[in-house]
């Protein structure tokens, strides 16, 4: 069975669609991916995507846009930065990373009234193996071109 769902899943990242852009359909493989790991409920599949989503965004936010620029600053800068700016910079990444830290608490809390403990590690589980899985089909693709 998880050979067969890792082959549609390579399956559907080689198909070409004109209708969405490979953001949209590496999300939509992700939607599916997560909730075959999870097994969820109906109801439970309702009260999740939103809470799933709103931390997606969330954490987006941070790592594409904080995170990013300062990592950005940082490798620009790194050998001309005075003691006093790379201060600056090292408080804003710790505030950054801090902000991606309770957003992910407040995450597992909010999930802890929606879903069992063990759905939430499977959770964690289930996006570890959709990265490592994109990750091996980007590999497999670079090797052909």
């Amino acid at each position: 069975m998880k050979s067969y769902l890792l082959y549609i899943i390579m399956l559907l990242l080689s198909a070409n669609s004109v209708a969405q852009s490979k953001h949209d359909k590496i999300k939509a493989l992700k939607v599916s991916f997560i909730t075959e790991r999870l097994n969820l409920t109906t109801e439970e599949a309702q009260e999740f995507w939103p809470l799933y989503n709103a931390h997606e965004r969330n954490t987006s936010k941070i790592k594409y846009k904080e995170l990013k620029y300062i990592r950005s600053e940082i490798k620009q800068n790194s050998n001309s930065l005075t003691d006093a700016e790379a201060n600056i910079l090292l408080e804003k990444l710790i505030t950054a990373e801090n902000k991606l830290h309770t957003e992910h608490d407040a995450f597992i809390s909010k999930l802890r009234s929606v879903i069992s403990s063990k759905k939430i590690i499977l959770l964690k589980v289930a996006e570890e193996e959709f990265k490592k899985t994109l990750f091996e089909e980007y590999k497999r693709r670079g090797r052909r071109h």
